[in-house]
């Protein structure tokens, strides 16, 4: 049977001010991509975010980004390679500890927003992710942009990697998203991404915004857990996929 896990970057709540509907959202996926307090989320939405996943056998991921709360981590910051690293070790390490602290783990990382799209294309910001990845734990499971240099950077680190696709996002020729900038960035007709997802998975392509089909592999479904109906498109999602004869979980092995 054919298999695809479906993750959600969730844990951006910050203080006083919430962001999601993460305790349902968690009810429908099997993987989490949990902020690290510098996109987003602060040490108690991290604690509180783990203890939730836990308590649904969500796996974990840690959603490093960049320290950039004001412009939700979606503003390119021009860092060197070394800075890239050393932040990306940072926030993994600090949502390690959080979830040891809560009896569970970290079995995954996935980039945030302009920090995940940058290193979709240069090779050296992805090669600084991967490297850090590695150095904190090589058993860690490495999301990255299905077919970019991240996955690429991935592999060649010696990380197993799982190509992630998108529910609600256009993709450019290059198999790029689309920049949110565009108006036709995000996609709002839910039966319409019901279908991109159901071909991605089974037929391995999507079409893209100038009508061209691309070639695509779909590891992991992202759904923004930021969207307002992020919640009702999981659950619609999940139905689909599984009516569709898809089963919903993670095709490869995580500790």
């Amino acid at each position: 049977m054919v298999s695809v896990d479906l993750n959600c970057d969730l844990g951006e709540s910050y203080g006083v001010f919430k962001i999601g509907n993460d305790s349902e959202v968690l009810k429908q996926i099997t993987s989490a991509n949990i902020a690290c307090g510098y996109h987003a989320g602060d040490h108690n939405v991290m604690m509180e975010t783990v203890k939730i996943a836990k308590a649904h056998g969500v796996k974990i991921g840690a959603h490093p980004g960049f320290p950039d709360l004001h412009g939700f981590g979606r503003r390119e910051i021009m860092m060197s390679t070394r800075e890239i690293y050393n932040l990306t070790v940072y926030q993994i390490g600090a949502l390690a500890a959080a979830a040891k602290a809560c009896g569970t783990n970290v079995v995954h990382v996935k980039p945030h927003g302009a920090l995940y799209n940058m290193a979709a294309k240069d090779h050296k910001v992805a090669e600084a992710i991967a490297r850090a990845v590695a150095d904190v734990d090589s058993n860690l499971v490495l999301f990255g942009l299905a077919g970019s240099c991240l996955v690429k950077a991935g592999k060649e680190t010696g990380l197993q990697v799982a190509h992630e696709v998108f529910a609600d996002r256009t993709y450019l020729t290059d198999g790029t998203l689309t920049p949110r900038s565009d108006a036709n960035a995000m996609i709002h007709d839910e039966t319409l991404a019901m279908k991109r997802v159901v071909q991605m998975v089974k037929e391995g392509k999507v079409e893209a915004v100038d009508g061209t089909d691309i070639e695509i592999q779909a590891d992991t479904i992202c759904i923004h857990g930021d969207e307002p109906q992020a919640f009702n498109f999981a659950v619609k999602l999940r139905e689909t996929l599984l009516f569709e004869g898809i089963e919903v979980g993670r095709s490869w092995n995580a500790k």
